[in-house]
């Protein structure tokens, strides 16, 4: 049995344990909202890309060739995933939903080209038997999310010309509220052509029509551009929520273990204490009846 200093110093350690979870809880749930900031602010960059798409679109027919379905040929996939732990199974769930959908696309497996963000989801993957061609490191703020975007798009554009990968998969953990959030794909290429026809046939929103001068192919592969990079970056921003909702949870369930720890040390430490309490007096009493005897 612990003596009632070792209890002590036990009860002193969890403390300083809970202590160092309440402060993870309060950065996670800030840095939730700072993530679900950056997604708000998509908003209005979005719609000025849809509309720029749209005046190319009602300018002149063929501007939908990129939507065109490819022959499946190569697939390139981007899985969003995490660098740190104690993010419950937010790794785990992605790799699993990313390997599932390309399973069920029937593509072979030297037509993948993978690129990870996060070592713990890269090393998920690779464990599952997947090859990582390659691999990138979670930004730590939403400063971090724009220049890792561009270097993306390059790495993305170096796929097309050298493997030929003529589609473009993005993999992430949508955010929903709180500390929830699930596993969400996206289509990026080829474009989805419902979408742009959605888009073409849209009303303008006021009387006056814009025009433009620059080449028409020029200026669509320049919006579609746009659009990956706005994709990409939702979908950073995304699963950095989804992250740290993710550790939310963990920090929430780790504090009621905590919490029924302490109850558990604080008990043991004063019924140790009661019986040293007991057994000094009865010493006393034990040498007071002998000096009496």
């Amino acid at each position: 049995m612990l003596t009632a200093e070792e209890l002590k110093k036990k009860i002193e350690s969890t403390e300083d344990l809970q202590s160092v979870v309440k402060t993870m809880k309060a950065l996670a749930a800030v840095n939730i909202r700072q993530y679900e900031r950056a997604v708000e602010s998509l908003a209005d960059y979005t719609q000025a890309v849809e509309m720029g798409l749209r005046i190319v679109l009602q300018g002149g027919p063929g501007r939908s060739i990129m939507a065109e379905s490819p022959p499946k040929n190569h697939v390139g996939v981007l899985v969003f995933g995490s660098d740190q732990g104690m993010c419950g199974q937010l790794n785990d769930q992605i790799v699993s939903h990313t390997l599932k959908v390309i399973d069920e696309m029937g593509t072979a497996d030297e037509n993948r080209t993978v690129l990870a963000v996060g070592a713990r989801a890269t090393g998920r993957l690779e464990d599952a038997g997947q090859p990582v061609e390659e691999s990138f490191s979670v930004p730590s703020s939403t400063a971090g999310i724009t220049p890792l975007v561009q270097e993306i798009l390059v790495t993305l554009e170096s796929w097309s010309s050298q493997k030929g990968v003529n589609q473009l998969y993005l993999f992430y953990s949508r955010h929903l509220s709180g500390a929830s959030f699930r596993p969400h794909s996206v289509r990026l290429l080829p474009v989805d052509e419902a979408w742009l026809s959605a888009l073409e046939k849209g009303p303008w929103p006021s009387r006056c029509l814009p025009t433009f001068t620059m080449d028409p192919d020029t200026l669509f592969s320049s919006l579609i551009r746009q659009y990956l990079f706005i994709s990409l970056f939702r979908g950073f921003a995304e699963s950095l929520a989804s992250e740290n909702a993710s550790r939310l949870a963990s920090m929430q369930r780790a504090e009621r273990d905590i919490e029924d720890r302490l109850s558990e040390l604080n008990t043991q430490f004063h019924r140790q204490r009661q019986m040293s309490i007991t057994e000094e007096l009865l010493d006393i009493v034990s040498g007071f009846e002998a000096l009496k005897d």
